[in-house]
């Protein structure tokens, strides 16, 4: 069993790594329809996330901006996951992985729909790390709760 919850964090380190030093998702999106400044004051990390929405369908996402490889790869993982969902969706998965870094959900089953973003759930164990986790999540819900997802 040890050894088994090691390669999960060996695997978990993997996919972190893997986002942080080639996200798909960064860069500049010209068919953004929104757009949201996240700014981490305590270490200094900062995205913006820009997104497309149509219909209250998420079409595609793109971030800008520097920060440490937890917040790179968690917002690379988040527009992943994003991608396709309803804005609706998009809320309530933001919610979710809230929840687990703030170890209020911690049933595997229940993470299962958070897909690779579940690589970031040890987090939690690191509270000077959370805040890097949480950034582009945070300021998803921030763009979502604007209103400028219309």
């Amino acid at each position: 069993m040890a050894t088994e919850t090691a390669a999960l964090g060996d695997l978990y380190t993997e996919v972190i790594g893997e986002h942080s030093r080639s996200p798909e998702n960064k860069g500049a999106l010209t068919s953004a329809t929104v757009r949201e400044r996240g700014h981490n004051p305590s270490c200094g990390d900062e995205i913006t996330l820009e997104l497309e929405i149509a219909d209250g369908i998420i079409k595609d996402g793109a971030f800008t901006g520097v920060g440490c490889a937890i917040s790179q790869a968690s917002t690379d993982i988040m527009i992943d996951l994003m991608r396709g969902k309803t804005v609706e969706e998009a809320h309530r998965l933001a919610q979710l992985f809230t929840a687990m870094i703030k170890r209020e959900v911690t049933d595997d089953a229940a993470l299962e729909e958070l897909d690779e973003a579940v690589a970031l759930k040890n987090i939690s164990n690191m509270p000077a790390r959370v805040k890097c986790a949480v950034l582009a999540w945070h300021t998803l819900e921030d763009l979502l709760k604007e209103g400028q997802t219309s």
